[in-house]
């Protein structure tokens, strides 16, 4: 990594920041397959429903929003990885 880090953080920063990315793509993927799902279809589990609520809020401008955001992170994560 840079001169200044020990190898040991360098380790603990890379598992952190590739299960940030693997929690990153597991949401883009249930969020695209719940965007096809009925809104009744959605389950009953509250934290769940008030993650469908704010995703699909308004005009639906949350969810390309969230993935713009979402491949900014991603995209900042490998760069600090593959330094």
């Amino acid at each position: 990594m840079w001169d200044g880090v020990p190898n040991a953080v360098a380790v603990i920063l890379f598992f952190l920041l590739m299960s940030v990315v693997g929690l990153l793509e597991g949401m883009q993927i249930a969020f695209f397959a719940v965007a096809k799902l009925k809104k009744s279809e959605r389950g009953r589990a509250p934290f769940a429903l008030k993650t469908c609520e704010l995703l699909f809020r308004g005009e639906g401008h949350n969810l390309p929003g969230f993935m713009i955001g979402r491949q900014l992170c991603v995209v900042s994560c490998f760069f600090i990885i593959a330094r």
